[in-house]
C-alpha cells in the first residue's frame, strides 16, 4: 500500500515539472521557439554569464580533432559567449615611435697640445693650435695664418680655424675644406698637427650627417693630451757607455714646441750637471728631434746617470741613460835614457886661430 502511493506522489510529481517547463516555454501559448514571441528567453551558463536572445547563441556544430578536442569557427560577435570557451584577447599592438627633438651633439673639438712655452712669442704652427683651442678665438687665430703657406702643418690650421667659423654659421666653403682635408692626407708630421687634422674629419663628418646644422664648439677638459712628449732614447755608441768629453745623441719624441726655440731656451743635464752651452740640435723631422751632447766630468767613476731635457716648465728625463766610465790616462812622450828632459846638450865651443 505505502509503495502504490510513493509511485502515485511521484508521478505527480514528474507530471507538475513537464507541466510548468511547458508553460515557461510557450508562455500564453502564441510564442514558440522559432518565433521567440513573448517574454520568452534562454540564459546561457558560461564566463559572461549574461541574457541574450536565442537566435545569437546558435553556433556551428562542432567538428572532431584529430586531437580529440572540437573545434568551431566562432563568429566574432558571439565568441565571447560560447558555452565553455573564452575569447581570445586582442593582439597586442606596439606604440608607434614618436620623434622627438633631441639637441645634436656637439663635434669633437681640439685636445689640450700641452700648452707650448712660445718663448720668443713668434706665432708657429705649435702656439696657433694653442690658441685654436678656445673655438670662439678661430677668427683671431686664422688671422695670423700664413694665407699663401704650402706647410701642411700651417695649411691644416687655416682649414680648421675656416672649418670652426663654418660649423658655427660664421660662412666658408664645406667644399674647399672637403678637398684641404683630402690633399692633406697623411702630410702631418707633428702630434699636433694630426690631431688638428682627425679634429677637421670630424666637422667635415658631421656636417655631412647634418648638412643645415649649425653648433656651438666647446673645448674639451680632461682628456688625453694630442703629445706624449718624451725622450726616446740616448745613443752613447752602442754598449751604453762613454767618458768624459765624448758625444752622444739624445732623441726627443712628440715634442709640442717649435722645434726651433730649444737651442735658444733648453738646457741639457747628464748626471745631474748642466751641460755648458745650449742644445745642439742634430737632425730631427716632423716632431722628433736629435741633439748632440757631450759627456762631462763626474765626480766618480764609473757611474750610471741619468740624461734629461728642459725647456719652459717642462723636463723629460731618462733613467740610467748611459754609464759615464774613467777617461783614459795619456802617456808622457818617450824621453831617451840619461838625458835630463828639457836639457840641451852642446858640443866643444870653436877657438879663435887669431888669440886674446
Amino acid at each position: 500500500m505505502a509503495i502504490s502511493l510513493g509511485m502515485r506522489i511521484s508521478g505527480l510529481l514528474v507530471a507538475g515539472a513537464v507541466a510548468v517547463a511547458y508553460a515557461a516555454f510557450t508562455g500564453d501559448g502564441s510564442g514558440t521557439p522559432d518565433r521567440g514571441g513573448g517574454d520568452a528567453r534562454i540564459v546561457t551558463v558560461g564566463p559572461s554569464q549574461t541574457a541574450r536572445p536565442f537566435a545569437a547563441s546558435a553556433s556551428p556544430t562542432p567538428r572532431q580533432s584529430p586531437a580529440g578536442e572540437a573545434s568551431a569557427t566562432v563568429p566574432p560577435t558571439a565568441a565571447s559567449h560560447t558555452r565553455g570557451t573564452t575569447a581570445p584577447p586582442p593582439p597586442h599592438t606596439s606604440p608607434a615611435p614618436t620623434s622627438v627633438n633631441r639637441p645634436l651633439m656637439s663635434p669633437n673639438w681640439l685636445p689640450p697640445g700641452p700648452v707650448s712655452p712660445d718663448a720668443d712669442s713668434v706665432p708657429d704652427p705649435s702656439s696657433v693650435y694653442d690658441r685654436l683651442r678656445d673655438p670662439h678665438r678661430c677668427g683671431a687665430a686664422l688671422g695670423v695664418i700664413p694665407v699663401a703657406s704650402a706647410d701642411p702643418e700651417w695649411r691644416v690650421l687655416r682649414a680648421l680655424a675656416t672649418a670652426c667659423l663654418t660649423v658655427q654659421g660664421r660662412g666658408g666653403s664645406w667644399h674647399t675644406l672637403n678637398k684641404d682635408h683630402a690633399d692633406l692626407a697623411g702630410k702631418l708630421g707633428t702630434c699636433k698637427g694630426r690631431a688638428a687634422y682627425a679634429v677637421l674629419g670630424g666637422l667635415l663628418d658631421f656636417h655631412r650627417r647634418h648638412p643645415g646644422a649649425t653648433v656651438r664648439l666647446t673645448a674639451p677638459s680632461g682628456t688625453a693630451v694630442a703629445c706624449a712628449y718624451r725622450m726616446a732614447g740616448v745613443d752613447a755608441g752602442g754598449d751604453g757607455t762613454a767618458q768624459p768629453g765624448d758625444t752622444v745623441t739624445v732623441e726627443l719624441r712628440d715634442t709640442y714646441f717649435n722645434q726651433a726655440e730649444l737651442p735658444l731656451f733648453g738646457s741639457v743635464f747628464i748626471g745631474g750637471r748642466q751641460l755648458a752651452g745650449p742644445p745642439v740640435p742634430r737632425s730631427g723631422s716632423g716632431d722628433r728631434l736629435v741633439l748632440s751632447a757631450v759627456v762631462p766630468s763626474l765626480d766618480r767613476y764609473p757611474r750610471t746617470v741619468d740624461v734629461a731635457v728642459r725647456y719652459g716648465g717642462t723636463e723629460v728625463r731618462l733613467k740610467n741613460a748611459l754609464t759615464v766610465t774613467a777617461p783614459t790616462a795619456v802617456p808622457s812622450p818617450s824621453v831617451p835614457s840619461g838625458t835630463p828632459q828639457g836639457v840641451l846638450t852642446l858640443g866643444p865651443l870653436p877657438v879663435d886661430p887669431s888669440g886674446p
